[in-house]
């Protein structure tokens, strides 16, 4: 293929006629510039030769440096045994063209087209001095102004070669901007929905667990103790209010992803709170925080509020804990969350497992922080650790 091929739509059948009319556009203009130039009109010469050099131009994109030679061969033929007298590379311009026109790289087209037309020139010019009798100021005038229609010719072809090879790089540029683009887009959107999950997961994992807490204590408290009875309802009415605005946000990001986003008002100083609303008489949890709590990011607030969330919701599910500490610590440019029970642990050999966990660890790792969860070292219990770089942050 070359670039006069590429120029054209792709529908072979447009193709086809394009070449048609490139030949009889060539066959025309043969014998229209053998009229203009006084040159005979034979049916012997002049017409067989338009007729070739335009059926050759039919086979031009396969084979264009075939064209052209033949193409040459026949106006030297032609002229050499008097059957025309007049042109000598014009008539084959479009071979010519087409020839400069393919130059690529492993496939040189402009030099073999430079080359032919310039030995062309170089035995019209032989023939006209020693042959036809010609001087040299009428050969240099007739072939001169060959010479500079072949010059303009292949300058033309190549600028038109360069001009499409440009508009295919910026094609090509623009496909894979394009494409680049929708690949941002589509981990962007992944990114959301993995963050949307999370979130559901923690919100509503950690309101039925407390809900649920509470109203046991609820249940158990109503008859000997109705203050407690109420204020354990009254915590799980707030843990409901404060879920159902997490949902409320969450349904904003689905509703309108590109308006701005309230970030859910839970983050480190709101985990003394947390703590408060996980005790039960089955399960004593001790909370210490160590630095400025409220200095950190919030962002990082949030994560380290998801993870103390998610791990004594977890410990109040699973382990069957009677004891359970939370340490959250901002120091050494990072913040520290550690979060362990005394209840049943899995083998150490066992992964941790579940949505809950690699959350957690999804949630860390964004920030660019170290997370662990296992069993404890002292062969019972379980333990979380996490580790979040604060930038800036050397308190």
């Amino acid at each position: 293929m070359n670039p006069l091929a590429d120029a054209g739509p792709a529908d072979p059948r447009t193709v086809r006629l394009a070449d048609w009319l490139l030949a009889a556009a060539t066959a025309v203009a043969v014998l229209a510039g053998t009229a203009r130039l006084g040159g005979r009109l034979d049916l012997a010469g002049a017409l067989p030769l338009a007729l070739w050099l335009g059926l050759l131009l039919l086979a031009r994109r396969r084979w264009p440096l075939a064209v052209l030679l033949l193409s040459a061969q026949a106006v030297i033929v032609f002229r050499t045994s008097a059957l025309t007298d007049t042109g000598w590379l014009w008539p084959a311009s479009a071979a010519y063209a087409t020839l400069a026109a393919a130059d690529r790289p492993g496939r040189p087209g402009l030099p073999w087209a430079a080359g032919l037309g310039l030995a062309e020139l170089a035995f019209a010019a032989a023939w006209e001095t020693t042959v036809d009798g010609a001087g040299a100021r009428e050969a240099l005038g007739s072939l001169g102004t060959e010479a500079l229609w072949l010059a303009a010719l292949l300058a033309t072809a190549t600028a038109y070669r360069n001009r499409l090879r440009w508009r295919a790089e910026l094609d090509e540029r623009l496909l894979r901007t394009a494409r680049e683009r929708e690949a941002e887009t589509g981990r962007r959107i992944a990114e959301a929905r993995l963050d949307i999950a999370r979130e559901l997961h923690d919100v509503v994992g950690h309101t039925l667990t407390v809900v649920g807490l509470q109203l046991r204590v609820a249940a158990e408290a109503l008859d000997d103790s109705p203050e407690q009875a109420r204020a354990a309802v009254a915590t799980a009415q707030a843990v409901r209010t404060e879920a159902l605005r997490d949902l409320r946000s969450l349904v904003h990001v689905l509703r309108a992803p590109g308006d701005a986003v309230r970030e859910p008002a839970a983050g480190v100083p709101e985990v003394a709170a947390l703590v408060d609303r996980m005790r039960s008489p089955e399960l004593d949890i001790r909370f210490e925080a160590v630095g400025d709590l409220a200095a950190v990011p919030a962002p990082l607030s949030l994560a380290v509020h998801r993870i103390v969330q998610e791990a004594l919701t977890n410990t109040v599910r699973h382990a069957g804990a009677a004891r359970a500490e939370v340490t959250v610590r901002c120091a050494g440019g990072r913040v520290e969350v550690t979060v362990t029970d005394d209840g049943r642990s899995a083998p150490a050999t066992s992964p941790p497992t579940g949505h809950g966990v690699r959350g957690m660890g999804e949630r860390v790792r964004a920030l660019g922080g170290a997370f662990s969860a296992g069993p404890h070292d002292a062969g019972h219990g379980w333990v979380v650790r996490a580790a979040i770089p604060v930038p800036g942050f050397r308190a």
